[in-house]
Order: C-alpha cells, then structure tokens, then sequence
C-alpha cells in the first residue's frame, strides 16, 4: 500500500474510533503547472535583453476538519519553477511551506472567532484578498471574530507580526508590525454594500530617538455590488491617511481611490462590461514630503488594471498614480469562456523626462488582454491567455525599456483539483 493511501486509512481510523463528535474530514489536493513566455511583462523589453519563458508550479493538499462547532484546516503547499532545484543537495530547495492553519468555534448561530493563519479576502479584493494567481497566494497570521445574521456580516480582525521568540525587540519590517479591521455588509434584494476600516502599523528604527517606533496608516471606504436582470455592476471609494513608515522615519498620508463597473448581459452567453479606476499618485516634480499615492495593500491586484501587472503588483508603489478606462466583452457558455479586455492608461499626476525636464503627455498606453478557459471536467481546468502592450513614450520615460518593441505575454495554465478523501460520520 502507497503511502499516502497508508496516512488516509490511518486518519479515517483514528476519526472513526473518536466517538460520536467526529462529523467530516475532506482532503484535496491542487496541482497546478502554469507555463509563461515572458516578452515585456510588467515592463517594458530593454533592448540588449531577451524574451523569457518557463513553467511554475503550485502543489497544495488541504485538509478540512469539522466537528460540532469546531472547524479547522491544514493546507501544505510547494511552489516551484521546472528546473529549480538545489544544487549541493538532493533535497528540494523550495521545501514545503504552510499556506493556512487555523481552527475556528462557533459560539452561537451567530458568533464565530478563527484563529491562525488564513486567507482574508473582502468584497471585489481590491484591498484584501488571497491573490490566488500568485502561486504561493497570500494568507495572514491572525485572528477573526464574525457576527452574522440574516443578511449581515460584520467582521473584526487583528494581527501582531514578529521575527521570532525574541527576548528583546527588533524592526519587524517583512510586512506589516500590527494590523486591526472592521469589515461590515449588509445585503439587500438586489444590492449588497460594504464598508471597510484598516489600521496597519508598520515598524521602523528611529535613529535619531535611538528606538523602534510604529508609523499607522488608516485605509477607510466602501465598496457596493447591484445585479438586476439585465444590468449589473459594483463600485468603490476608498481614502487612505496617516502615517507611512519610510527609512529611519514617518510621514504623512493623504491618498484616495475611487473605481465603478457596469455591465450588460445581452443574452444568456454574452455580456459587456465598462469601468474606470482613479488611483490618486503625486507628481514627479513634487517636493512635498507627504505620501499621494494610493496603495491597494492586499488586494488581489492582478484582476485589474491589465494582467501584464504593469501596475500595483510589486511596482508602481509611491508613483504618478494611474487612471484606466476599460471595457471587457465576455463569452461564456458550456464549458468554454473567452475573455476580451482593452484597457487605456493614463497617469493621474505629471511625469518629467528628468533628462530635459521636459513634461510628458499623461498617456502611458493600451493593453489588449484575451483570456480563454475550458473546464474539462469539475476537476479540471484549463486556462490561457495573449496579452499585447502598446506603450506611449511616457511609459517608457516613467518605466524604462523600449517602447518600440513588441511588447506581449502569453500563458497557459492547467488546474488539477481532486477530492482526495472523505469521511463523514
């Protein structure tokens, strides 16, 4: 017997002889090989550099408790590009990491409080979500207190982040040092609003004072969703104020957000959608201490603003800000959907040309994304995409490269999800 089929018999077995309080346990498992050629993604291709491709790949297995009012979850994952393997071991270098463990408790039919490391994502994930296109996705050390009832929700979370068991206190600078929120929603027949209160600390060494200190930054907005039977749609405003943790001191925040989409479903297999995002930034000439920019801090950034992650996805943080107008036309029937999404980009504040001082026209460009999946079957998933960047000059004064060359990516992705094992009792 394989020893992975040994570890579930033995895990039914112990459930099995735990009384009559074990209720379920499911066991999955992801696999999920993603191959990329890579010609100007995120920016533009430099002239005396090549185009890229390669495969990454994200292994996962979940395991899912639920006894009574008790429910926790284990979830192991590896991720790895072909090829990337230790070169003075056998051993795998990337190792496996814990993606989720937590474990929750249902006080009443209304009171639930999770503890341990989980995935917060809120409304469209456009400030917290689980960023499930990166392979290792993002989860938080936290804990979770839910009220729920009827056709509310109301959250409230916090996290303390440290390096280590530590005897005295060191800069934690990996992410944030503390974070406390408040997320609230409330249902109605046909629309659903939200609003959202983070407060996120972050550490830094103050050296003139010779100690550690905590700079606070305050993300407060909201966001709503309406879906008729013809009309759909969502929108969002959100300000950002505060502190922000920069080296050796703070300064002070004043950023802000806003970003609407409609839809239109035209027949059963076809919608159209248009939206625009404002996020507010600060001109290149600026002097002026104070932090414009707008950060979407957890979102899942990679669904907007064009997937070749020119913007807000590991760069463009602390920037000219950005405005995108988009539209997306969108095909879905049977087991096939096809995705087409242009988007135009313009700066929301000035760049200069720091060689002339020359101030540049605000367009940075056009995205042209398609994007087609076919479910193979409910376990089954394949997913590929073509995306071209026709950049204007000013991206190129802002971002580097070269935008005369052809800029493009292209993708294919296939999702493995099979139910390992069930046992419910």
């Amino acid at each position: 017997m394989k020893l992975h089929n040994k570890i579930l018999v033995a895990v039914a077995f112990a459930i099995s002889t735990a009384g009559s309080f074990a209720q379920e346990l499911d066991v999955n498992l992801q696999i999920r090989p993603r191959f990329e050629y890579r010609n100007g993604f995120k920016e533009l291709m430099k002239d005396e550099l090549y185009p890229t491709s390669f495969v990454s790949q994200r292994s996962r297995m979940n395991f899912f408790y639920k006894q009574e009012k008790f429910k926790a979850n284990l979830s192991f994952q590896n991720v790895r590009v072909w090829g990337d393997v230790a070169t003075t071991s056998p051993s795998d270098k990337n190792g496996v990491t814990l993606f989720e463990s937590w474990i929750s408790y249902d006080f009443n039919t209304n009171w639930t409080a999770k503890f341990g490391r989980q995935v917060l994502s809120y409304d469209n994930q456009r400030i917290m979500g689980g960023i499930d296109w990166l392979q290792q996705g993002q989860s938080h050390d936290a804990v979770l207190v839910t009220n729920k009832k009827n056709k509310y929700q109301l959250d409230f979370g916090a996290a303390l982040n440290n390096n280590n068991e530590a005897l005295y206190e060191s800069a934690y600078v990996t992410n944030y040092k503390n974070m406390q929120f408040i997320w609230f929603n409330q249902k109605f027949s046909k629309l659903s609003l939200s609003f959202l209160a983070l407060n996120n600390g972050y550490q830094y060494e103050n050296l003139i004072e010779n100690k550690f200190q905590v700079a606070y930054l305050q993300t407060i907005g909201t966001y709503g969703k309406w879906d008729t039977s013809k009309f759909y749609g969502d929108f969002g405003l959100y300000a950002q104020t505060g502190e922000a943790a920069v080296t050796n001191d703070k300064v002070d925040v004043g950023a802000y957000y806003a970003g609407f989409n409609l839809g239109y479903k035209f027949t059963a297999p076809f919608k159209a959608e248009l939206g625009f995002e404002y996020l507010s930034g600060k001109d290149q000439n600026d002097t002026d201490t104070k932090v414009k920019s707008f950060t979407p801090l957890f979102g899942t950034n990679h669904g907007f603003n064009g997937i070749m992650d020119y913007f807000y996805v590991g760069n463009h943080k602390s920037s000219v800000g950005l405005q995108d107008f988009y539209t997306k036309f969108i095909y879905d029937k049977n087991k096939w959907q096809v995705t087409l999404s242009p988007h135009l980009f313009y700066s929301a504040e000035s760049v200069y040309n720091m060689t002339t001082l020359e101030k540049q026209d605000n367009y940075l460009g056009t995205e042209i994304d398609v994007t087609i999946s076919y479910k193979v079957d409910k376990n089954f998933l394949i997913t590929g995409g073509i995306s071209k960047m026709l950049a204007s000059d000013t991206m190129e004064v802002l971002k580097g490269g070269n935008n005369s060359n052809c800029n493009n990516w292209a993708w294919v992705m296939v999702s493995f999800n099979p139910q390992l094992f069930t046992y419910k009792k």
